[in-house]
């Protein structure tokens, strides 16, 4: 008996059409683990039970479970896709590749916290179980499900970087994309990470902070039981603002619903940073961000109108401060302009991993796969050429 057919003989393999098959404290038993906020059961419920993550809006949820003897030992959540909106891994180019050749690309399936370009996807395993052996087999099934619906392939979109090898030694392909991340050094204190920069960029910096103060502006840091139910419709309404201001480009998949329900049970992930204007109790702008252990991811922004700096202060800097006053390690803080680097972030790779069903398909991504990535390195390394920090001290 091969390895493989003892792991089928020993666990059962569950697809679930809604996070909620499983109970919360199972599977957040599995996600609490892991590195990133968003694959825990409150996070991707509230995606599902406000529609903002629905098959109307063409996220079929499609969740795998592996239980042991009753226990849920593995989970992955997955989703079959009849379009790329919201995966902000933008395959376009390999749609119209398949409809040349007339292969099917539409449904796929994805792997991803949805709408959340934040790397950190990877097979949720329970400690006790062997997570190569139990990966491997969750692989095989993923496949061998899309073969039998006919669904196109499957990509693990911004996967953790440590997981990336294990699925490609099962055959899924490696895509690099370039993001944005900010290491703290050991500071001190803001000033201690301003002392990096160069002169000049230091010299900016502060002139933006300034200018936040000087319009007559407070920044408040607002964790967990600080912030107030009454913000969350705010949130939504600037998250709003911002994303009517790119027309056909915007990416607007959350609604009113998915911000009011994060307040009871997600709260304590959450981090806003607040700018309030003089005798006014309404900010007139709100960044969201979320906090696991010393990992913080920017997720959104808005603002009622306009004020110079605001979005550097709000986004970037006072959550800089905040995160060193509260030992976090690592910032990522979105996609988006490469103004970051100016900024103190530094541009990084991270990964989408696939695997198509059709072998033409399969052969054209393995054919093109290395050109694209060698592309991507040297976007990252010329992002990075423009940065004004000093050397790294560790």
């Amino acid at each position: 008996m091969s390895d493989q057919d003892d792991t089928a003989d020993r666990y059962t393999f569950e697809w679930h059409h809604s996070v909620k098959d499983f109970s919360r404290a199972e599977w957040d038993a599995l996600a609490e683990p892991v590195r990133t906020p968003f694959l825990e059961w409150e996070w991707l419920r509230c995606l599902e039970d406000s529609g903002s993550i629905t098959p109307e809006n063409g996220w079929l949820p499609c969740h795998l479970g592996v239980r042991n003897a009753g226990k849920l030992v593995a989970a992955a959540p997955l989703y079959i896709k009849g379009h790329s909106d919201g995966e902000f891994v933008f395959d376009y180019a390999f749609a119209e590749v398949a409809e040349q050749i007339d292969v099917a690309y539409y449904p796929k399936m994805v792997g991803m916290s949805p709408a959340t370009p934040s790397p950190g996807y990877r097979f949720l395993v329970d400690a006790t179980t062997d997570a190569q052996t139990i990966s491997a087999a969750m692989l095989e099934v993923i496949e061998a499900f899309c073969r039998v619906n006919e669904v196109s392939g499957c990509a693990f979109n911004f996967a953790e970087t440590e997981w990336v090898a294990a699925v490609t030694a099962n055959g899924w392909l490696p895509w690099k994309h370039q993001s944005y991340e900010w290491l703290n050094e050991g500071f001190s204190s803001f000033d201690d990470y301003l002392a990096g920069f160069t002169k000049n960029q230091r010299r900016n910096i502060r002139r933006e902070r300034a200018a936040v103060r000087d319009a007559g502006l407070r920044i408040e840091c607002l964790r967990g039981d600080d912030i107030p139910e009454s913000l969350m419709p705010v949130m939504y309404r600037y998250y709003k603002n911002t994303n009517d201001q790119f027309g056909m480009w915007a990416a607007r998949f959350l609604n009113r619903d998915f911000f009011a329900m994060l307040h009871p049970g997600y709260r304590d992930r959450i981090l806003m940073i607040a700018a309030f204007a003089e005798s006014d109790p309404t900010p007139v702008a709100l960044s969201f961000l979320v906090v696991k252990n010393d990992f913080m991811v920017g997720r959104y922004w808005g603002c009622r109108e306009f004020f110079d700096a605001l979005h550097f202060e709000a986004c970037y800097y006072a959550p800089i401060e905040w995160a060193i006053e509260n030992g976090v390690r690592v910032f990522d803080p979105g996609m988006g302009s490469s103004h970051k680097i100016r900024r103190g972030f530094r541009a990084v790779e991270n990964y989408s991993l696939h695997r198509f069903i059709d072998p033409t398909m399969q052969h054209i991504l393995e054919t093109n796969l290395p050109r694209i990535n060698r592309h991507e390195d040297a976007h990252i390394e010329y992002l990075n050429a423009a940065s004004p920090l000093k050397a790294p001290r560790i």
